[in-house]
């Protein structure tokens, strides 16, 4: 049982499975965030999907554990 890491607090319950996947998430939405404004790594989570930065009290929204990536800008040349 080492090798569970935060999900070990169930022990043989659920099965393996779920329990790989909640920990995936678990340290996803413990993992420190920069914010994509000020760069402050301190943002909080407010609800599934949306973060405000405790320096700079932005809210943004993101994916339901993480910050999305931002995308890069594609430029559409009109001919």
């Amino acid at each position: 049982m080492k090798h569970q890491g935060t999900s070990r607090r169930f022990g043989a319950r659920y099965g393996l499975k779920v329990r790989k996947k909640l920990e995936k998430i678990e340290i996803l939405t413990k993992a420190n965030k920069k914010c994509p404004y000020c760069g402050y790594p301190a943002l909080k989570k407010i609800a599934i999907g949306i973060f405000i930065c405790k320096k700079c009290n932005k809210k943004f929204t993101g994916k339901a554990y993480t910050i999305a990536k931002k995308t890069p800008v594609v430029e559409v040349k009109e001919e």
